[in-house]
């Protein structure tokens, strides 16, 4: 089989003009023509329906306009496909912008998203997308877009940039002009449906009058293609292949590896315009899935005055299909796209949940009203590695703790004495060497242990999720001053600089949000690794380490190792009575 072809396309970004590495993409094909394919070509082809401009009855009281053609203001043409309750009736249109194709694939009817059981999503229902089988029976309309270059659309596809921002502007405001539309749009979705919500939304098209991006990356280079400065294609690279059209998608794997730095056109392409948002936005947050960081920090830089985020510990299909989740979503679309006066506003702005262990938490859908919550005090649990503990207090005596950077790790535990809970940004201040390599890739988890030592972890799809997680690559040690606070340290991703051969250097690494009980005599562990310790997860999540020799960690005196975490003292307490 023929190598994949690869152009180099030049794209203004930023007033910048790009070169960039674009992909042909897996390549449509009918029926008959992958029947004939040997098992190797056919890898490189997926089934693409014929154009068929359309309407038909899809289901009993829903009907689907088909293919319709819609002009992008370069003349680029897309293609939607449209679906609404049958009638003249002008109602609002909920919009799913992603790569995935706008036809769910033959066998729908066998198609099972993890955590959802099968035939509870319609196969009109395009893959992380607002179903129009539930939607369109409750007087909305649901357009599943094939962006540029997807499917039968014209152009070529650059992943998660502006140019989707601009298409999505044109198509809403074309959407709000049709008969059947009442001119209010929003958009919705999870994952990369989520992520493409922020890029259209900072563009800000008159007619978008809300969102919902539950569960989506934000930053793309931090959260994914460059988390802690350590390089992980892998995913990136997979999704790839779900875009199928006959033209070319941005490469953003290989790109990353063109760019390594973020300081460049072509990264801040990609940054959405956090201070265009102004219009209601309705966020979620799974504290278990690598979406995490981008919906919080989406949530918290967008400047709407009327925006809620709920986190919560479940993955994010079975949140999204949960009846009393869609139900709620209703409320929120049924507020700013029928103007429905249902005391939506009443909805408290954050709402946690407080994992416990396993599938248990200790409090559902608190309410709280801001994220980090105002009441959160700081404390340092300092490194003590002549016992492997941590301590309240800093530690005077020096000392060293080693692991093989290949296949070892170092663990230091605390024993909370009362019950308490941590919710909010944990920092880890390290000082590290690498004893005979220039650089060295770290990977923190921070876990709970029983009263007897047992760990007690939280369970995804009954798969143990391995902690509360950060990484850094030491040689991009360097913070971002501005975006830094003194509980949140981002790195800056601007420069490498190398360590020396047993050179002793501090590191400030940032630790994803969380919210967790630890009850009395439980502890909380740190984990120190120099790869990503995680067994039994279905997605192949995948970091191209640099680590040679063992991993040198200091603690003690000058070296002030420490663990600061976001406690949270009870709103009111009484004796042995906590109230949270």
């Amino acid at each position: 089989m023929s190598e994949v072809k690869k152009i180099i396309k030049t794209v203004e970004m930023c007033g910048e003009q790009v070169d960039i590495i674009m992909t042909e993409m897996v390549r449509p094909a009918s029926r008959e023509e992958l029947d004939a394919m040997d098992p190797e070509t056919r890898s490189r082809y997926k089934y693409l329906s014929p154009l068929n401009i359309r309407t038909y009855i899809a289901e009993d009281g829903i009907e689907c306009m088909q293919d319709v053609p819609v002009k992008m203001r370069d003349g680029v043409t897309i293609y939607v496909d449209i679906y609404k309750p049958v009638g003249d009736v002008k109602v609002p249109l909920i919009i799913s912008w992603s790569f995935y194709g706008k036809r769910p694939f033959e066998g729908q009817s066998e198609w099972q998203v993890m955590g959802v059981p099968p035939q509870t999503i319609s196969n009109m229902s395009k893959f992380e997308s607002p179903d129009p089988g539930y939607w369109c029976r409750r007087g909305y309309a649901v357009a599943n877009v094939d962006p540029r270059g997807i499917g039968h659309s014209e152009g070529d596809y650059i992943q998660f940039g502006s140019q989707d921002g601009r298409d999505g502007y044109d198509f809403i405001e074309w959407a709000a002009q049709q008969p059947w539309c009442n001119g209010r749009c929003a958009l919705s979705g999870n994952s990369a449906v989520a992520m493409t919500q922020w890029r259209i939304a900072s563009q800000c098209p008159p007619h978008l009058a809300c969102i919902a991006p539950w569960e989506g990356t934000s930053d793309l280079y931090r959260e994914s293609l460059y988390e802690g400065g350590i390089p992980a294609t892998t995913f990136v690279g997979l999704v790839m292949g779900d875009a199928v059209g006959y033209n070319y998608i941005d490469n953003t794997a290989e790109n990353a590896k063109k760019y390594p730095f973020i300081n460049c056109a072509y990264w801040k392409d990609k940054d959405p315009i956090w201070e265009n948002i102004k219009i209601p936005v309705y966020v979620t947050a799974c504290w278990n899935h690598f979406h995490l960081r981008g919906s919080i920090n989406a949530f918290r830089k967008i400047k709407s005055s009327k925006k809620w985020l709920r986190a919560h510990r479940d993955f994010e299909w079975p949140d999204a299909y949960n009846n009393k989740n869609l139900e709620e979503l209703e409320r929120f679309f049924a507020r700013y796209l029928k103007l429905e006066r249902n005391g939506w506003e009443l909805t408290p702005r954050v709402r946690i949940e407080v994992q416990d262990a396993f599938n248990y938490c200790y409090q559902i859908n608190r309410p709280e009203e801001n994220f980090p919550l105002k009441r959160t005090k700081y404390e340092k649990l300092y490194l003590d590695a002549t016992d492997m503990s941590m301590k309240a207090q800093p530690v005077a005596e020096e000392a060293m703790a080693a692991y093989e950077s290949a296949d070892g790790e170092v663990t230091f535990d605390y024993t909370f004495e009362e019950e308490t809970e941590l919710t909010g940004y944990m920092k880890l201040r390290l000082w590290v060497a690498a004893e005979s390599y220039n650089d060295m890739d770290l990977f923190i988890n921070v876990q709970k242990l029983s009263t007897k030592g047992e760990w007690l972890p939280i369970t995804v799809f009954g798969e143990p999720h391995p902690g509360v997680w950060g990484k850094m690559r030491v040689s991009r040690r360097k913070l971002d001053e501005k975006l830094s606070t003194h509980y949140n340290p981002v790195q800056a991703h601007t420069v490498d600089e190398k360590l020396e051969p047993g050179q002793i250097v501090p590191v400030d690494i940032e630790i994803n949000p969380t919210s967790w009980i630890w009850h009395k005599g439980q502890k909380i562990r740190v984990q120190i690794a120099g790869r990503y310790i995680r067994e039994n997860w279905f997605e192949p999540l995948v970091w191209d380490t640099d680590n040679k020799g063992r991993h040198l960690i200091y603690t003690g005196g000058k070296y002030d190792s420490y663990l600061q975490i976001p406690v949270i003292p009870p709103r009111y307490q009484d004796g042995d009575y906590i109230y949270r």
